[in-house]
């Protein structure tokens, strides 16, 4: 689901009434591809979030809090310079181009009065934010588009600025009712709502197959067979979505999936689905667009932000697989050293039947009972008795080596239980400083180098913290680091303690506070505890729970690692809209 013109149109509509006249008051780019701009207002701020990424590019504003890197990128301290704290004169967009222009106010350098204009361009993986002076030639911009990557125009800092060319579409808020339904039914298909998604700037796929669904009463016919009845009431209804653009009457609506997350969205009520898709209301296009893409955002940020680590942890994890089946190759050939002995003990027993110098020879095998004949290899250059040390040190070395094998093949399964126990960590981290605690702990385990001199300015953020339905405090670990400080650490003996059954997951703690934990309760943890893992996309999950006095961390053993006793297990549904709902907002730690 992309942002169309149209919805953009409105969006642009709330901002300008909100924003023209004030003045900005911060400016920040938590990732490479993002921008958030901070108004001043009468009695508090506004943000606005300009992102270029091509998997969810769009402008409106945010109340979702970001974490900035420690120092701000080149075209953030640009945007500051040139920007500042200057005052937005005018939202510009021409039609419903997806295509939006902020004109600042501010001075420059020599103290003069001038205009800069900042302009998103909305378009999929073609998006992009350009910084523009008075002459409309380009500062720069959060991508740089060289001749090499595109033959239609470049946007680099000097050029003069070019909008991305226009498409062969009409405009709905200036063209007649005629000159759109001539344009329609003159389109190169079938299907009526291709048609007007052809004809039309700015019309998603849902707002078009919305407009032609009302039209039609949810009937399947083709363009070119509609009736003039039909015919009208695909224009009324399409007249009617001008005049909802012009007036701002929309009704911002979201079509849910089977999990509660928004699929689909747009300016109007959504009917194509009749009782098969839940339906959520919004009263802003912000709060809605920021709801749709909150999620999607995170895991694309986290995703680019843990690149290195993801490829170190992946690296790892195959270069001690492929240990681990040698290791196994080398243990089944250690399982034949019985026969070895065997050969040891049948030379000894035969030793006038040989002379130096031979290669072979055939001797009953008395360990069994038939007495087979066994062929055994000789070395020539040693003597009879010397061939049958031979056997009896390659016996020992066996049996010396299957020992050694069986604890280096332990510490490899051990290694990589902890590996992916970091995996999951990552996957499942909201933010930089969780990432860093975790570059930390790997730095500490041997597995990369952190610069000698490193300024730690993220404040590294407490566990999470839930509320059972029964009142009791339900703390949860972010990763290995905070897993072992809340078992070891912050627990006390008899409260409980929850974690995946053979799977990577968070240390889950409920405070009993000398009362009795309940059922619900216990049920209620194992759930984040299943939510907070590896698990957390599976049908059912078992989390084994026991007291804390039950949980000991071995000598030397990885973060995150440690072994119980005494133990039950509870199997439950991860859901993330009833774990969300337990979330303690309060400061715990």
């Amino acid at each position: 689901m992309a942002l169309d013109g149209a919805f953009l149109y409105l969006t642009a509509q709330e901002m300008r009434g909100i924003l023209v006249g004030t003045r900005v008051e911060k400016i920040a780019q938590p990732s490479r591809e993002e921008l958030v701009m901070t108004f001043r207002l009468r009695g508090g701020s506004k943000k606005v979030l300009f992102s270029a990424n091509a998997a969810s590019p769009r402008v409106h504003f945010t109340e979702i809090a970001l974490e900035n890197p420690k120092s701000p990128p080149m075209f953030c301290m640009l945007l500051r310079k040139h920007i500042g704290a200057g005052k937005l004169l005018a939202i510009r967009q021409n039609g419903l181009d997806r295509v939006l222009s902020f004109d600042f106010e501010t001075v420059n350098e020599l103290g003069d009065v001038t205009v800069v204009t900042l302009t998103a361009e909305i378009m999929g993986r073609y998006s992009n934010l350009i910084l523009t002076g008075a002459d409309g030639k380009i500062i720069d911009a959060i991508k740089r588009v060289s001749d090499e990557v595109s033959s239609v125009r470049t946007v680099l800092p000097g050029g003069m600025y070019e909008a991305p060319p226009a498409q062969d579409k009409l405009d709905l808020l200036s063209a007649e009712d005629n000159e759109v339904m001539a344009r329609i039914f003159s389109a190169h298909t079938p299907d009526c709502a291709k048609a007007v998604m052809q004809s039309l700037s700015g019309v998603s796929p849902v707002l078009s197959r919305e407009l032609v669904f009302r039209a039609l009463k949810g009937q399947d016919i083709e363009k070119d067979r509609l009736s003039d009845y039909y015919k009208n009431r695909l224009r009324e209804e399409i007249s009617a979505l001008r005049e909802i653009l012009k007036a701002g009457r929309a009704e911002y609506t979201a079509a849910l999936d089977e999990e509660k997350k928004i699929c689909e969205f747009t300016l109007c009520d959504i009917e194509q689905y009749g009782a098969v898709k839940e339906k959520k209301r919004y009263n802003s296009p912000s709060v809605l667009l920021d709801h749709f893409y909150a999620e999607r955002d995170r895991v694309a940020r986290m995703k680019q932000r843990s690149h290195d680590l993801l490829k170190l942890l992946i690296n790892a994890t195959e270069r001690i697989t492929k240990k681990l089946a040698l290791q196994e190759e080398e243990l089944r050939a250690c399982a034949n050293r019985e026969q070895l002995r065997v050969c040891g003990d049948l030379l000894n027993a035969n030793l006038y039947r040989m002379k130096k110098g031979d290669r072979t020879v055939t001797l009953e095998n008395f360990y069994e009972a038939d007495m087979p004949e066994l062929i055994i290899k000789l070395d020539p250059r040693l003597s009879p008795a010397q061939n049958a040390q031979k056997y009896y040190a390659e016996y020992r070395k066996a049996a010396t080596a299957e020992d050694m094998l069986k604890g280096l093949m332990a510490k490899s399964r051990q290694e990589l239980e902890y590996l992916d126990s970091v995996f999951d960590a990552v996957s499942r981290t909201g933010g930089e400083s969780e990432l860093l605690e975790i570059r930390e702990e790997l730095a500490e385990q041997g597995y990369i180098r952190l610069p000698k001199k490193q300024n730690r300015m993220l404040k590294a953020q407490p566990p999470l913290v839930y509320r059972s339905s029964d009142g009791f405090t339900i703390l949860c670990g972010r990763n290995n680091k905070q897993n072992d400080k809340l078992t070891l650490k912050t627990a006390k003996n008899y409260d409980l303690w929850l974690h995946t059954q053979g799977i990577a997951g968070s240390h889950v703690i409920v405070e009993a506070d000398g009362r009795e934990i309940p059922d619900r309760t216990i049920t209620e943890a194992a759930m984040i505890a299943a939510y907070h893992s590896k698990g957390r996309d599976s049908a059912q999950v078992a989390v084994d729970y026991t007291l804390i006095r039950n949980v000991k961390k071995p000598a030397s053993a990885r973060p995150g690692m440690v072994i119980f006793t005494d133990y039950k297990t509870a199997f439950v549904t991860p859901n993330e809209s009833f774990v969300l709902s337990l979330a303690d907002n309060s400061a715990k730690l």
